[in-house]
């Protein structure tokens, strides 16, 4: 008789803990819903601030617009953990964040700019075209839609060919950046939108279509993400997910925030453009709003940890997380990842202040060649998410995920 009670305590023991992590899987996703519709509404309400501009051009209305970009990269930067272990994300993602961008692909540059070598897109100027030809193929470009315009990356099959997404946006409300490694973000005049004799860049007519119908399929590609992760459907992502092997689902969890975290963005996104000295590899390029995108960017991932979101109406989305299912097992393990991504905020925060003072130091500043103080922050952010990782991995341990493998996109730290 107490053999069989042992039993059925054990049962019940070990139901429990699947059931918690069926939870912390399934809060997961309640995560990824709540902040691709935030980064929905945001992309809404910068279309609102786009069609304002392009119907009333003025410096007010620019900037109104350049200031909704912003808000906009808020939530939609704490969804890139989403994109590493979710096929749905990752292979969706380049059409909406893909970078850096050839911009004469786009519009008018300098007649000095560099792109990369070979690319046979990277002065084609698709506003000032109505017909593109590229190895011969011809392809007709009179109505510039948001079809066409998806049809467009990665044309001639270079990476840098980007016709859509936040940073053709971005290219489009600010401009080049021509102040390299000195401050400065891009300086688009309104009047490039302007049409009939104010306008300046010619073809502002086409430019405003342009405008418009990358907006449009900026919403229209969170729309279909929001949906991929909505409750209470049986034939889309989330109930793949939550259906699968709950093991598996928190694997993708952690490989998600390691490869964040490790490979892109202490990787590509600073170590790139650090040893490069290259303003080219800054993330927000045009608008010199990386610094805000990389905080973010480790937000997202510390939001997955901690189960928890601030959602940009103010309200906290809170549940059942990977940090409770490491506390269960080692309270040690969990205050050392509580303490890394401390660190890391911190980090950031330095990177975020210094950028936002009064005398303020952009990330591309930071990067220039013989700046011992913008390299010691990008430097200690780097470092950070490095110590993050590893805590990442130790968290992945202990919770029975052995083979985490975060992604390091070939960079050695």
């Amino acid at each position: 008789m107490r053999r069989k009670l042992i039993t059925l305590l054990l049962m019940l023991v070990g139901s429990t803990a699947v059931a918690d992590e069926q939870a912390v899987v399934e809060n997961y996703a309640d995560l990824a819903h709540a902040v691709y519709e935030d980064a929905l509404i945001t992309a809404q309400q910068l279309q609102q601030a786009t069609d304002a501009l392009l119907a009333a051009p003025g410096e007010g209305t620019l900037k109104a617009a350049q200031q909704a970009w912003k808000q906009a990269r808020v939530p939609y930067q704490q969804s890139e953990v989403f994109r590493f272990g979710n096929p749905v994300v990752d292979d969706w993602e380049g059409q909406m964040n893909a970078w850096p961008l050839d911009e004469g692909l786009i519009d008018y540059v300098a007649t000095d700019y560099s792109y990369e070598l070979g690319n046979e897109g990277a002065e084609i100027n698709i506003i000032a075209s109505t017909e593109l030809n590229i190895g011969g193929e011809v392809i007709d470009t009179t109505d510039l839609t948001p079809e066409l315009l998806a049809s467009l990356n990665e044309l001639a099959g270079s990476e840098a060919n980007v016709a859509t997404g936040y940073h053709a946006i971005e290219f489009l409300l600010w401009g080049q950046d021509l102040n390299g490694n000195d401050a400065g973000a891009g300086s688009r005049a309104y009047t490039d939108f302007v049409t009939g004799e104010g306008c300046t860049g010619d073809n502002c007519d086409r430019r405003s279509d342009y405008l418009r119908a990358v907006s449009q399929l900026l919403v229209d590609d969170l729309i279909y993400m929001v949906n991929e992760w909505a409750a209470g459907q049986t034939d889309n992502y989330r109930a793949e997910l939550i259906s699968g092997d709950v093991q598996e689902g928190l694997n993708i969890m952690l490989f998600g925030m390691g490869s964040l975290a490790l490979g892109e963005l202490a990787g590509e996104r600073m170590k790139v453009a650090l040893e490069a000295n290259s303003s080219e590899d800054e993330h927000d390029c045009f608008s010199d709003n990386t610094h805000y995108s990389h905080f973010y960017n480790a937000q997202g991932i510390r939001n997955v940890y901690l189960g928890s979101y601030q959602r940009v109406d103010g309200s906290e989305l809170s549940g059942p997380s990977l940090a409770d299912l490491v506390r269960a097992k080692s309270s040690k393990v969990d205050n050392e990842a509580r303490m890394a991504f401390d660190k890391t905020t911190t980090s950031l925060q330095v990177m975020v202040d210094r950028a936002e003072a009064d005398q303020a130091m952009k990330f591309d500043q930071m990067i220039a060649e013989g700046n011992a103080e913008g390299e010691q922050i990008i430097r200690d952010s780097i470092v950070a998410l490095v110590e993050e990782t590893r805590a990442i991995e130790a968290a992945s341990r202990v919770i029975g995920v052995s083979n985490l493998d975060a992604d390091t996109a070939g960079h050695e730290f």
